[in-house]
């Protein structure tokens, strides 16, 4: 996922034998190597990036040749770097969108986006009457 104004984002799913996970680089103008900023196998490690750069990297014009091409799916692959205590009271929204987008059902994307962010953002919530949409509750 290029980003014409800084650095962009290369999400490496790997699921070989023996090596499977997640790899997270960033693509700098001018540089022709991709730094890893983070990793996932089991846990994620490295370092992340802030509300207002994962919707950078997510709104930046791209072509089907650049890989993900729609900012909603653009968002949600970077989502897992999110490392910003402070996100903006429209993060939900936006994030809700995308994952409606994505297929979430649209009465419960709004309650899984503000979940989700409150999750990656480590604040705690708890909601009783939530049933996750994964569980079919």
């Amino acid at each position: 996922m290029p980003a014409a104004d800084g650095p962009g984002a290369i999400v490496v799913y790997r699921n070989l034998p023996g090596d499977n996970g997640i790899d997270y680089l960033l693509t700098h103008p001018g540089r022709s190597r991709a730094q890893q900023i983070a990793s996932w196998e089991g846990d994620l490690s490295g370092t992340g990036l802030t509300w207002l750069e994962l919707v950078r990297i997510a709104d930046n014009p791209a072509t089907a040749a650049d890989g993900a091409e729609y900012p909603d799916t653009r968002l949600l692959l970077v989502l897992p770097l999110l490392d910003d205590l402070d996100v903006p009271e429209a993060a939900t929204a936006r994030l809700s969108a995308a994952l409606a987008s994505a297929g979430a059902p649209q009465d419960t994307a709004p309650n899984t986006g503000e979940c989700l962010l409150a999750h990656l953002t480590r604040g705690s919530r708890h909601d009783p009457t939530w049933g996750s949409p994964l569980s079919g509750g």
